[in-house]
């Protein structure tokens, strides 16, 4: 082939294969947003077919040669880095058969309609069967995997989440947190309690109202409806394409905050994906960087940035006009008591700073033994209510506030989770990154302009897409690549000020 034509027949697969990947996420939200359970069956026959599609496009005997003549064409250092990260999104389709492919999409979209009932009904024995069957086939798979990338089984999933990340990076990061934190929460909890209790503002909250505000905050931190929506599912998550951003949060009735700082959360990672760069859609160059950078992205907007002093100052008089309250539990002192509470709390998505790095390790503990074989699926219970106590001094009550809380697992997403903290230790450093190069940040923050601080964080990290490493993108941006040290600050200046 002459110059560059293998590259742009690559091209051309990708850019068919992400169209593909595209209709399953639009599929995958209708499921969890408003599919009738009659559709299940149907709707994972459709989801398994896609995949299959896809996989048999992706190991195409005709891709290797592909490869091979790409290789050594003259492409541009973009270009180089669109081949690297498609050789290895096909390396990683290519150590899986089409029939464990097929098996692994049916298994965990049942799974998944599986778990919401059990959920609701506090019933993990309901779970049992088909959790159990995901676990079979993602040993499986990461038995394939480990294989073919010559990697630990556990790594040759987190490598799929997080590239390039491993267990040898992980290990001594949340150690650093685990020494650390303990001692730091005792800490803060004696000077919460010297200072008294907040004020509980008291609901009912009006759901619409509730709406009205999240799409208010949604469209002042730039959000752009012209190209998604916010809806709501039994767990908040951002799926659709860059340019059909689709998130969701849950409401509850007698707290706002629940559902305020999800759609926040969530909002986060849809600016994320809306400010890919444009030049590379269906590309896998113009991907996000691995969900450690995703998780960057929404706890930066979450914690580091709505929880702010600056932003509550922005928030206050909102809040105030749509729920038409006043008194002691609006002032600011008490929202700020309100939105910096810490506690031993059982629900990952409600957790505060200090205590949401103690749930991943939980969570990323069982889940390397489960996959390792060390715990049994239907041992998880105990484990889990065990490695709560131990972490975090609390244990819980039923299966429905312990286990089986996260779609992820019955999702098949194991190796996921080891990202959300190192989200938070990334957003950190990028806010404060962000700060030192906009010294006016708080003044803007707390006057509700936004669009100084999102266009730094889409020129230094929406944009790069998969062009860059993430170690590379963070170094970029902050000066050094993924640590503790400037999390830990944060929490020290907000929780423990001198």
């Amino acid at each position: 082939m002459s110059e560059k034509k293998a590259y742009g027949a690559l091209v051309a697969r990708f850019n068919r294969m992400s169209a593909l990947g595209g209709a399953g996420a639009m599929l995958g939200w209708d499921n969890a947003v408003m599919m009738p359970d009659g559709g299940a069956d149907a709707r994972a026959e459709t989801m398994a077919t896609l995949g299959v599609i896809s996989h048999e496009m992706m190991t195409d005997p005709v891709v290797k040669g592909l490869f091979e003549e790409a290789e050594v064409e003259a492409l541009s250092q973009h270009e180089a880095a669109n081949l690297r990260e498609m050789k290895r999104s096909y390396t990683h389709a290519n150590a899986l058969p089409a029939d464990l492919v097929e098996a692994f999409s049916r298994a965990t979209s049942e799974c998944e309609m599986t778990w919401r009932g059990a959920r609701e009904q506090d019933d993990f024995k309901a779970l049992l069967p088909s959790l159990s069957k995901v676990f079979d086939l993602v040993r499986e798979i990461a038995s394939v995997k480990s294989e073919v990338l010559q990697l630990p089984i556990y790594d040759a999933l987190l490598d799929e989440y997080e590239p390039d990340c491993r267990q040898s990076i992980i290990d001594p990061l949340f150690a650093e947190l685990e020494d650390f934190l303990p001692n730091f929460l005792e800490e803060v909890l004696e000077r919460q309690a010297a200072k008294g209790a907040y004020e509980k503002p008291e609901g009912p909250f009006d759901l619409e109202k509730q709406k009205t505000l999240g799409l208010k905050l949604m469209t002042d931190l730039g959000f752009d409806f012209n190209r998604g929506r916010l809806d709501t599912s039994h767990h908040p998550f951002t799926g659709g394409i860059p340019d059909d951003v689709r998130l969701t949060t849950r409401y509850e009735e007698d707290d706002f905050t629940q559902s305020l700082m999800g759609t926040l959360h969530e909002t986060g990672h849809a600016l994320y994906e809306q400010n890919l760069p444009k030049e590379w859609r269906g590309q896998p160059a113009g991907e996000a960087r691995g969900m450690a950078l995703h998780e960057s992205q929404s706890l930066l907007v979450e914690m580091q940035l709505s929880r702010s002093e600056p932003f509550l100052e922005y928030l206050q008089p909102k809040l105030i006009k749509v729920f038409k309250r006043d008194g002691a539990a609006w002032e600011f002192d008490n929202l700020k008591k309100l939105y910096h509470h810490v506690e031993r709390g059982l629900i990952r998505v409600d957790a505060d700073e200090v205590t949401y790095p103690l749930h991943v390790i939980l969570r990323y503990r069982l889940e390397a033994a489960l996959l390792s074989g060390d715990l049994q699926v239907a041992d998880l219970p105990g484990a889990w209510n065990d490695g709560m106590q131990q972490l975090l001094g609390v244990t819980p009550p039923s299966d429905r506030l312990g286990c089986l809380q996260d779609i992820h697992w019955p999702g098949g997403a194991v190796g996921y989770f080891p990202t959300y903290t190192l989200g938070a230790m990334a957003a950190a450093q990028i806010y404060k990154a962000a700060g030192d190069a906009i010294p006016e940040r708080d003044e803007q923050v707390a006057a509700g302009e936004f669009a100084p601080l999102i266009t730094w964080l889409r020129q230094n990290i929406h944009e790069k897409g998969s062009l860059y490493s993430a170690e590379e993108i963070l170094t970029q941006a902050t000066g050094s690549g993924f640590g503790t040290a400037s999390f830990i600050e944060h929490l020290k200046s907000r929780y423990l000020p001198e």
